[in-house]
Formats: C-alpha cells, structure tokens, sequence
C-alpha cells in the first residue's frame, strides 16, 4: 500500500481505503453468519491498513523536517485514542442494542471522514515514473504471513511443531530471496541501503521491541486482574483504559519536547517508562492496590507515546521524500510484528511458569520477559541520532 501511495499519490490511496474501510463495516453490519463476518473484516483491515502509511506520509511531506516529530505526536494521540473510545462507548453500545450496532454506527462516522479528508486534504508529488516491484511485494508478504502464522499457532501448537518451525523457516527462505531480488531490480520495493542507515534501522528495532513489550503486557493484563485479583469485566475495563489514554495524552507532548530535545532523548525517555512499567506490573498481585495497576499501565502509555512521534520523524528524515509511503508502511510492519510477537511469547511464558511458580508468580515473569525486550529497546535509543537541529525561534515584530 505504501509504495502504491509513493507512486499514485497519497491522497486518492487515503480516500479509496477509508472509503473501503466504510463499505466493509457496512457488510459487516449484515453479515449472515461467523464465516461471512470474518470475510468482511479481513477486507475491511486489508482497506483500512492503506490508511495508516498514506496518513503519515502526507503528514511527512506537509511538515518540514524539524517540525515532523511534532506532527506526528498529534497523529499518535489519534491513533491511541480511538481504541479508547471505542472501549467506552462499544461496551454499552453492544449492551444496549447488538453487536451490529457497532458496525452501523462506524458507517456515517467514516463517510463524514472521508468528504472532509476529500475537501482538505493536499496530495503528495506521485512517482508514476517508477515501476511496482510485484515480485518483491509477494516475496515480502509471503515471508510475514508466514512468520505471522508460525508466532499464532505456536502457543497452540508448540514451538517445536513440524508446521511452526516450517513456517519461520519458509520466512527467513522469502526473506532472502526478497533481498536477492530487491538488490537486482531498477526500482526496489524498499531501498536496502536505507538499512544501512543507523535512524532508520534502528527505530524499527525499537519499534519491534516496544510494540513486543506494550501488547504483550496489553493482553495479559486483563486476564491477570480477572483470573489473580478477581475483578470484574467492568472494573478490568476502566482500570485498562488508564494505558491507552496515557498514550494518547503524551503523544503531542512528547511529540513538542522532541522537537526541543531530540529524538534520541525523547526515545530513551520512553523506553525507561516501559521497562518500569513491565517491572511494576510483575510486582501485581493479590492484594495490590489499584493505584499501583493504575500507575504502570499509565506508564506503558507514557512509554509508547514519548517514543512514537520521535521513531517515526526519525524514520522519515532518514530517507528521500520520494519513498515516505513505503517506509512507513514498514513501520507498521514491524511494527505489527512486534504486536503478535509479544502477545504469543508473553502468553506462553506465563502459561509455561504456572505450574512451577503459580498463576500469580507467572504472570510477573511473563512481565519480566517484557521489560528485558524493552531495556533492549533502551540500549538501541542510545545510539540514535538527532536527525534535525531544533527549529530557530520566530523573531518578534
């Protein structure tokens, strides 16, 4: 999707997956069974997904370099503030009407968006000189769907499952013929030598090991606070809110001190939040107060919204304005990986420990195992470099 964006524009890419991303929610509205409903959901994300990576390249392109991480601080405060509402408005929305009404209800906020997106939003300069790189993109693709599908059916399956050790060993196969062909073609899906690049490699390992951390943690707190603390789904769910709103809150402000500071201490300011948020929820246990479930989670929030904006502007002061499309949707790719990543191995580590330790104790070690993928995060930030200098002051008139 990104690098249709870098070719066509990134405007009608935006409006044709927003548009997409409506109709599907509609279909969904009136699917007929599980089977139909799960088409359509696929389909709905699949046009969806052309949103993120068109989204952040107009950003990019509309604001100069300096100004970037700063804009993209607004952009994560959207990102993680929707899931938020969602969680307060779905749950009632469900209750007092049907699942259905979940979908109606996303239909007209969607089309709202897009006749403003049509009205407002700048187009970015297409490269319809370049060609699509078809066989790299199905290289790509192949190697992460099966990458993805080994992480999902390991903790099911076992790690050591004949299907799950094919699927990592089909992905690291693709993956090198994705290379191969990527350094023979005229134009590349994604220039390899950007990866020599230390702000641009680098934030997506920081990336991977954030995202691993902050869903990981995502998905078994709740199922600590029903399964040790005894809560109810009710309490569970306001208690949760506390991350994604601390995200999106510190998004822009993170975003504004980057600007001031730099990525690098922006980063590292962040990744500090998330170890000792994974470190405080391993301490959680029968008995804890709310105050402290309620701190750690806020400090997850914190961690991801500091980092965001300044792995993001980093990423797109690293390479040429041409190519924005494609690398960012390379973030969100590793991005991704790191989300499913984090949420199988966390889980299975916990699952793993709760026969030698208790259910308690194996949820802290799980979180333990987070915080180091996190302190690894920590270590990559250090050598991260200030991609711009902070933009002069306006003179007074």
């Amino acid at each position: 999707m990104g690098k249709l964006g870098d070719r066509h524009g990134h405007r009608p890419l935006f409006l044709i997956g927003l548009a997409g991303a409506a109709l599907f929610a509609a279909a969904s509205a009136v699917a007929w069974n599980g089977p139909s409903l799960i088409l359509f959901r696929i389909l709905g994300a699949t046009m969806g997904a052309a949103t993120g990576p068109a989204s952040m390249a107009i950003i990019n392109t509309t604001f100069p370099p300096e100004r970037r991480a700063q804009a993209m601080g607004f952009w994560t405060m959207v990102m993680a503030g929707g899931p938020v509402a969602g969680v307060v408005v779905g749950g009632p929305i469900v209750e007092a009407f049907s699942w259905r009404w979940i979908f109606i209800v996303q239909v007209p906020l969607m089309l709202m968006s897009l006749f403003v997106a049509a009205a407002i939003l700048p187009n970015t300069q297409p490269q319809e000189d370049s060609s699509f790189d078809l066989l790299g993109t199905l290289l790509l693709g192949g190697a992460v769907t099966s990458a993805l599908l080994a992480l999902n059916r390991g903790p099911d399956l076992g790690w050591s499952s004949p299907l799950v050790v094919a699927g990592f060993l089909l992905a690291l196969v693709l993956l090198a013929m994705f290379v191969w062909v990527e350094r023979r073609v005229h134009d590349p899906l994604i220039p390899l030598h950007y990866l020599g690049r230390r702000n641009f490699s680098l934030p997506l390992g920081i990336e991977f090991c954030l995202n691993f951390a902050y869903m990981g943690g995502f998905i078994l707190t709740p199922l600590l606070l029903q399964n040790v603390l005894g809560y109810s789904e009710t309490r569970t769910g306001l208690l949760s809110i506390a991350r994604p709103l601390a995200f999106a809150i510190s998004g822009p402000t993170a975003g504004f001190l980057a600007v001031k500071v730099g990525e690098r201490t922006s980063t590292l300011v962040g990744t500090t939040a998330l170890v000792a948020s994974m470190i405080g929820l391993a301490q959680v246990g029968v008995g804890t107060s709310d105050l402290l479930v309620l701190g750690a989670l806020a400090l997850s929030g914190i961690g991801l919204g500091a980092s965001m904006p300044s792995l993001a502007a980093a990423i797109a002061n690293s390479v040429e304005e041409r190519d924005l499309g494609v690398v960012g949707a390379s973030q969100q790719m590793v991005g991704q990986l790191g989300v499913v990543a984090g949420i199988q191995i966390l889980q299975t580590v916990q699952l793993a420990r709760e026969g030698a330790v208790g259910e308690a104790a194996s949820y802290g070690d799980a979180y333990l195992v987070g915080a180091a993928v996190a302190a690894v995060a920590f270590v990559l930030a250090l050598f991260l470099r200030r991609s711009v200098a902070a933009p002069a002051p306006m003179a007074r008139v």
